[in-house]
């Protein structure tokens, strides 16, 4: 089976080894200011999916410089990286304010490309027009957290958009020439294989550049943990993520890069499932069914 995996992109792209340094630029987000809720997505941890990101108190700069230490073990002296805008919503901030650590990043001469994670309904004109100018200066990639396109399914996970803002934020991005990489958790409760798989076709079919298959993590301290402990539903085993990741694989297009097939949640906070702690086993396992298929 072919498909487009990131670390192939980026060598076409950038010709040499780059990495991802998530950087938590101190944003919040309106599910949790109290704009649209105050409890955030349902399956969020307290850390904004930022819990692998470098330390707030840090500038931007020092944020960058923290990660290229953490991984130069594996990349060398001569490595280049992508600067992950990652905690909560990296677009919900006045327009000088995004201005000012965007543009800290881009012109940090090891960072090669800026990839930002927010929500489609944080992409107000203003903020596409600054996106457009600095994707003129190095790329720009804007990460959308969508998850599922079932509407009864947003509901319960608390996103507080319609679908039809997602289709507004690739399209207006799109028409500036912006990457578009979308988020898609597979294993949300109450969806079933064919719900998961209209939600990759449906984001392929509206022209995402690039796609995140997301494993649902359950993670202390959320309410979709005590949903769990409630029994209120299962996770996916191994063996059936395995293979429903490679059905999702059969209906990407080749020209569509695949960002993650997986995701580890952070082992400190991890309820389940228990099996995805052993990333490198999931991932051996992955690559054998994929090679196998």
């Amino acid at each position: 089976m072919n498909y487009y995996s990131l670390n192939q992109y980026l060598k076409d792209t950038f010709n040499t080894k780059v990495y991802k340094i998530s950087i938590n630029a101190g944003f919040t987000c309106p599910n949790r200011d109290g704009t649209l809720d105050t409890r955030g997505c349902i399956f969020c941890s307290g850390e904004g999916s930022g819990d692998f990101c470098e330390s707030s108190l840090l500038s931007v700069t020092g944020q960058i410089e923290q990660g290229k230490k953490r991984v130069a073990g594996k990349i060398g002296e001569d490595g280049k990286y992508i600067a992950y805008f990652q905690a909560f919503t990296n677009t919900y901030a006045p327009v000088e304010k995004l201005r000012s650590v965007f543009e800290e990043a881009i012109h940090h001469p090891d960072i090669v490309a800026l990839s930002v994670a927010t929500r489609p309904d944080c992409l107000p004109e203003d903020v596409l027009d600054l996106l457009s100018e600095l994707n003129t200066r190095k790329p720009v990639w804007v990460e959308l957290g969508l998850q599922t396109i079932h509407e009864r399914t947003a509901e319960y996970i608390r996103r507080c958009y319609p679908l039809p803002v997602y289709d507004k934020a690739v399209k207006n991005l799109k028409a500036r020439n912006i990457n578009v990489i979308t988020h898609v958790i597979l294993g949300l409760p109450g969806e079933n294989e064919e719900d998961m798989l209209e939600t990759v076709k449906y984001v392929c079919d509206k022209g995402t550049n690039g796609i995140k298959l997301q494993l649902l993590h359950v993670l202390k301290g959320t309410d979709l943990a005590k949903d769990f402990e409630a029994g209120k539903f299962s996770c996916l085993s191994m063996d059936e993520y395995i293979a429903l990741v490679v059905k999702c694989l059969e209906i990407i297009p080749e020209n569509i890069v695949i960002h993650r097939m997986t995701g580890d949640g952070d082992k400190k906070i991890l309820i389940a499932p228990e099996w995805s702690g052993d990333k490198k086993r999931v991932l051996n396992a992955l690559t054998k069914a994929i090679r196998e298929h």
